[in-house]
């Protein structure tokens, strides 16, 4: 499934492992290996990371939106899917 992560990109949510605030200092550090190694991601479009998406394949893909909204997102897909598959 595919969600939206603001600014025109999109994730495949079954390879996201989980969704992570940016703003507590280790995952600072997190991403700064991951962008030192060449496993991050970056999908902010110059604005400030908000969350982190960890992928299943070691990659880190940063988004300028709240987890909140992305889990909302999810959600939504998610119980539209259930409530087309009973008709």
């Amino acid at each position: 499934m595919l969600v939206n992560i603001g600014y025109g990109n999109v994730v495949n949510m079954d390879k996201v492992l989980s969704i992570i605030r940016a703003d507590a200092a280790p995952i600072k550090r997190m991403i700064q290996v991951a962008k030192d190694e060449n496993m991050a991601v970056d999908a902010t479009c110059g604005r400030k990371t908000k969350c982190v998406l960890v992928m299943d394949g070691g990659y880190l893909v940063l988004s300028a939106m709240l987890p909140e909204t992305i889990q909302n997102r999810v959600t939504e897909i998610t119980s539209t899917e259930r409530s087309g598959k009973n008709d």
